[in-house]
Formats: structure tokens, C-alpha cells, sequence
């Protein structure tokens, strides 16, 4: 574990236990880049981003939330993450060809259960 990813869930983890599941993940979103920009991280949300596609860029990808230009944070509120959801992250992390990414999601009764690492 490293320092960047461990600082991301503790800001996640304050928020879900004030906040709760439940709510528009604009809202965690919100908060969460407000904690992570208390620990002193460097936060940029909804990054827009290009995907490549033969000789083509197609544009309008956006990602929720990049920190430290190094670390991919993708947010959700549902009862059960579907499958994609993982894809999804893994296909961020390629077009921004970044190594580390974080799928949260606050619509669990444990956050702890809502959090996983993906990495390339």
C-alpha cells in the first residue's frame, strides 16, 4: 500500500461516516475531493480525457477524480457495483496511462466493503 491511495480512503472513510450511503455520488464526490485537498493532496475532478481509436481521437470521457496526476478515482453510490465498473477504471487508467486507480463506492453500509485497488 502506499501513502497517495492510503490518504484517499482515509478522506473516503470520513465522509462515508458522516454522510452515509445513499445519496448522488456528486455529492461524495464533493466531499471527498474536499478532504483529500485538507491532506494536502492534489485534486482534479472530472477530467476530461481523449480516447484513441485507429487514427481517430474520440473526445468526451470523463473521469471523476485524478489525484497527484498519479492515482485514478473512480466514485459510485450503488447498492452492487456492476462488473463494468472495473472495466471501467482499467480503461481510465489506459488512456491516461496512469498505474493506480481507486473504485469507491459509497453505496455500502461498510465502506471498507465498497473500496477496491486496481492497478495495470
Amino acid at each position: 500500500m502506499d501513502e497517495v491511495t492510503n490518504k484517499i480512503i482515509g478522506a473516503a472513510i470520513e465522509v462515508h461516516q458522516l454522510l452515509g450511503p445513499g445519496l448522488l455520488e456528486n455529492i461524495y464526490e464533493i466531499a471527498l475531493c474536499y478532504e483529500m485537498n485538507h491532506a494536502g493532496l492534489a485534486v482534479q475532478r472530472q477530467v476530461s480525457t481523449d480516447i484513441r481509436y485507429k487514427d481517430i481521437v474520440i473526445r468526451g470521457q470523463r473521469i471523476d477524480v485524478v489525484v497527484n496526476e498519479e492515482v485514478v478515482v473512480e466514485i459510485k453510490s450503488l447498492i452492487r457495483l456492476p462488473d463494468i465498473a472495473t472495466s471501467q477504471v482499467l480503461s481510465y487508467l489506459h488512456a491516461m496511462n496512469l498505474k493506480r486507480g481507486l473504485l469507491i463506492n459509497f453505496g455500502q453500509q461498510k465502506l471498507i466493503d465498497g473500496i477496491k485497488r486496481i492497478s495495470l
